[in-house]
């Protein structure tokens, strides 16, 4: 199921940067290849076209990623790190440490 949804999220990604980049911030882009307007998709079809898919895109990827993380089971995580359970597997041994402050050490500096 998740890896459905990742790629359901990719496919999305890619086809609503393919539509943005077809697009023309003046009007223009696949739009200005068309003069006619007799033809089936004209000029002005095309643009609803793009806005209306570049709309229809991006909600279905917001939906795609909050059921994307709605399905993530969180229940079932054993570890927290491999660091955490290395540290949990260490020996118990004291540690000895040397003395320092106000002792004197025979022969050293004074």
């Amino acid at each position: 199921m998740a890896v459905l949804i990742n790629v359901l999220i990719i496919l999305a990604s890619i086809l609503l940067i393919l539509i943005v980049l077809v697009q023309n911030s003046k009007g223009g882009g696949l739009a200005s290849n068309f003069s006619a307007s007799n033809q089936v998709m004209g000029v002005r079809k095309t643009t609803d076209f793009l806005e209306k898919a570049t709309w229809g895109l991006a909600i279905a990827l917001v939906l795609f990623c909050l059921v994307s993380t709605m399905s993530i089971d969180r229940g079932t995580v054993k570890h927290k790190s491999a660091i955490e359970d290395e540290l949990k597997n260490q020996p118990k041994v004291p540690m000895n440490m040397p003395a320092t402050g106000g002792q004197k050490v025979p022969g050293g500096a004074k």
